[in-house]
Parts: C-alpha cells; sequence; structure tokens
C-alpha cells in the first residue's frame, strides 16, 4: 500500500471502532449495531440501532423478534444528519454491519458516496445495491 492509502486504512479502522463502541448504547439483544458519518474528516452524525425518540427501549418482542418499528444504525444516522445543518452529501458511513437493503436506498439518496462496514450481515443485496449506484464499498476486518 502506498502511504496514504495505509493511512486511509487506519483511519478506516479507527471510525469503524468507533462505530462499535457507540453499538454498545444499542438496547438491542439480538445484535447491536453502530454507524458513524464522517465528512471531511468531522464526525457530522452517528446511530445505532433501536426505537425511535420517545418508544420504550425494547427491540424484540416476547419470541425475541425484532420489532418492525426498530430503526437501523444507518437509518438513526441519516436522519439525525437530516435533521441537522449539516449535510451527508459526499459522506462515507462507518457501519459495523454491512446495510440491508433498505438502508442501502436511505444512503443512495442521502448522497453518500462510500460505505466502510466490518461485519457481513447474512444478506448482501444492500452492498449488491450500493455498488450498482456507484457507491464505494469496503470492507474491513478489525481483526486483522
Amino acid at each position: 500500500m502506498c502511504e496514504k492509502t495505509e493511512k486511509q486504512h487506519e483511519l478506516d479502522k479507527r471510525y469503524l471502532r468507533m462505530a462499535a463502541i457507540w453499538a454498545e448504547n444499542s438496547y438491542c439483544k439480538r445484535r447491536q449495531v453502530g454507524a458513524v458519518l464522517v465528512k471531511d474528516k468531522m464526525i457530522i452524525s452517528d446511530g445505532y440501532n433501536g426505537t425511535p425518540a420517545g418508544f420504550e427501549n425494547v427491540c424484540e418482542d416476547e419470541n425475541n423478534v425484532t420489532k418492525p418499528y426498530v430503526l437501523h444504525a444507518e437509518a438513526n444516522a441519516i436522519t439525525k444528519v437530516a435533521a441537522s445543518s449539516n449535510s451527508s452529501k459526499g459522506a462515507t458511513i462507518y457501519v459495523t454491519s454491512s446495510p440491508c437493503i433498505e438502508c442501502a436506498k436511505l444512503i443512495i439518496q442521502s448522497g453518500i458516496k462510500r460505505v466502510v462496514y466490518s461485519e457481513n450481515y447474512r444478506i448482501a443485496d444492500g452492498c449488491e445495491l450500493l455498488k450498482r449506484a456507484g457507491i464505494i464499498v469496503d470492507y474491513i476486518d478489525l481483526n486483522e
């Protein structure tokens, strides 16, 4: 790797670790996911999976099935930046799990240009859609 690429790789790993720490805020028992939205080397938003504001912090029903209104980490980060004076156009989103198809649609529409993730989700259709839209999708194994 050239120096700049190696420097970017180390920065990517740092932001992914931040997303992993942010995931610890999630009350979800089955899976905790975190996201950090970065633009011009500044964190402009963050999010983790959970229920909408004002709801009880319980993500699963009595059968351990995720409730249908639980927001994903990417959706929380994107809607949070949408409510601010910042723009996600041209930003990079760092997320602990590869995006689902619904979050991929939000990422495309929000103008995010790059997605970096550290765990593969069982369904890859979100990443496939992102690549189809011309968004850079990078997987980084934090255990390397």
